[in-house]
């Protein structure tokens, strides 16, 4: 039987699967009632999952509440969590569900496309820090224009760096359904930038 190759696990992968571990370790422990255990997981996940809440809903007053009401729920069903999926797959899910239901049970006007259209001063001096700055500001702008769906697949993809399995299991609906609202948030993307960012990228 051959061996495996010295390099046929990388330690990237290796760190990622003591995360993986250590984090499930973390649940079960919760899941017996160790207080300490969820603490670390709430301060692990708070500023992810508020990142994530913030730029799904657009609703900064909602955040803190949506953050607690998805932790209370890691708390209380620690148990349920059987380890067919990541931690962070079983918390984002729980998130996403969260905000779905809190921004259902609102009836509120999409903001206006925003009309901020300044050059990009040169690199090397604060004005260019600041205008990097102003890219992000752009992009989380253009990002408030896409479906509620669409808004979470892009977050998940590319400010969490989760795969589209993943994200499948965190929306509850298929790759092939995750791949096509991704296709169609970057088209849309593209339309809402067209002008806007091409002196700066």
């Amino acid at each position: 039987m051959p061996s495996m190759p010295l390099d046929a696990v990388r330690p990237h992968d290796e760190g990622v699967a003591l995360a993986d571990r250590a984090e499930a370790s973390l649940v079960a422990r919760a899941a017996e009632g160790e207080l300490q255990a969820f603490e670390q997981l709430y301060r692990a996940y708070h500023p992810r999952l508020t990142r994530f809440l913030d730029r799904l809903t657009r609703r900064p007053a909602l955040v803190g509440e949506l953050l607690n009401d998805t932790m209370l729920v890691v708390w209380n069903r620690a148990a349920s969590y059987n380890g067919q999926s990541k931690v962070s797959t079983w918390i984002f899910a729980i998130g996403y569900r969260k905000a779905m239901k809190a921004l259902s049970r609102l009836d509120e006007p999409l903001p206006d496309e925003p009309d901020d259209d300044q050059p990009a001063p040169p690199e090397s001096s604060p004005e260019y820090h600041a205008a990097r700055s102003q890219i992000r500001e752009v992009l989380a702008q253009a990002l408030d224009h896409l479906s509620f769906e669409q808004r979470a697949i892009v977050h998940l993809a590319y400010f969490h760096g989760i795969g589209c399995r993943e994200i499948s299991d965190i929306v509850g609906c298929p790759v092939d359904t995750v791949k096509t609202r991704m296709f169609h948030a970057r088209r849309r993307l593209k339309t809402l930038l067209a002008g806007r960012l091409e002196d700066w990228l």
